[in-house]
């Protein structure tokens, strides 16, 4: 297992999770997840996409929900912008890191955001540009379907390092791959980022982006870990998923695997009981809306008088 002793969670729910639900979580909601999360000990939050509301009504407030998570000490405030007009509104709110999306696989990056490789690449230098007047912003490319693609099928390992070259080069700070369909498994996540740390550096590539269609999530974010990844992404209640991705569930559970990692003795800084709170929150604003997660079902168990007993949930 890996020696490393501390790991950060990024909350990418009220992004990652919020974009495919038919519910539009109100404004206030967003604010009260948004500041439990935080309040728990979430030190960064990916609050939005900076998307045309008619396409993706629910990140209508996106400028509004920035400008709140800055406000809100100790927090980093993320959001994804799909290209340069939305990444402009981004720098503009105040996001501290600004996510844009290319698809390691060209037919799921025309299905997703419209682009060709290339068209991507000058957006991305584009971007790179704007953040001259708002340097203290960072750039990240989420390499989606790097593990595999509901259109095109298998993604060779090759394609990644290519597109990640290519987006480096270009300025951006970090690049992820991200497993957007849920396809990956463990030795798949190894050889993964074996070879891109290997090719790049470790300060060039983002943390983990895993969704658990197949159930697969918090294997293949364990395997990350003895990998050398510091950085998790994880979405409360394992809601999301991508438009463009049939059948792929949201990320890791926030909440599981925030529990593993702190049984397995690495430090989150994460207190579960209040990020499970946050699950309320979530309930109440979207009552029609499917929430998952093993701990929030099993409820959190502790050490009492020398014996494991289950708490309250």
């Amino acid at each position: 297992m890996s020696a490393i002793s501390a790991v950060t969670i990024v909350e990418v729910g009220p992004r990652d999770g919020l974009q495919i639900l038919k519910s539009v979580m109100p404004t206030e909601h967003k604010k009260r997840w948004i500041a439990t999360a935080a309040s728990a000990g979430i030190r960064e939050i990916e609050v939005c996409s900076f998307v045309p509301a008619a396409v993706v009504p629910g990140m209508a407030d996106a400028e509004e929900i920035v400008r709140y998570a800055r406000t809100i000490p100790g927090l980093t405030t993320a959001a994804l912008a799909p290209n340069a007009k939305g990444a402009q509104a981004a720098f503009m709110a105040g996001a501290q890191r600004v996510a844009m999306p290319i698809s390691v696989s060209a037919a799921h990056n025309l299905a997703n955001i419209r682009k060709t490789h290339d068209q991507s690449i000058d957006e991305l230098r584009r971007v790179v540009d704007m953040r001259s007047t708002h340097p203290a912003a960072k750039i990240e490319i989420g390499l989606s379907t790097a593990f595999g693609c509901s259109i095109a099928g298998a993604v060779p390992l090759a394609d990644v390092l290519k597109l990640a070259e290519r987006c480096l080069t270009a300025g951006a700070d970090r690049v992820t791959p991200a497993d957007t369909i849920g396809i990956g498994n463990p030795l798949q996540v190894k050889r993964m980022y074996a070879a891109l740390f290997d090719a790049f550096g470790k300060s060039s590539i983002g943390g983990s982006h895993f969704h658990d269609t197949r159930g697969q999530g918090i294997a293949n974010a364990l395997a990350a870990l003895e990998a050398g990844v510091t950085s998790f992404d994880a979405s409360l209640a394992g809601l999301g998923g991508c438009p463009f991705a049939p059948g792929a569930s949201g990320n890791v559970c926030t909440e599981d695997l925030v529990w593993i990692l702190e049984e397995m003795g690495v430090s989150t800084g994460i207190d579960v009981a209040k990020l499970l709170s946050c699950r309320t929150i979530l309930s109440d604003a979207m009552p029609n809306e499917k929430l998952s997660g093993h701990l929030a079902e099993a409820g959190l168990a502790r050490i009492q008088n020398g014996g494991r007993v289950a708490s309250a949930r």
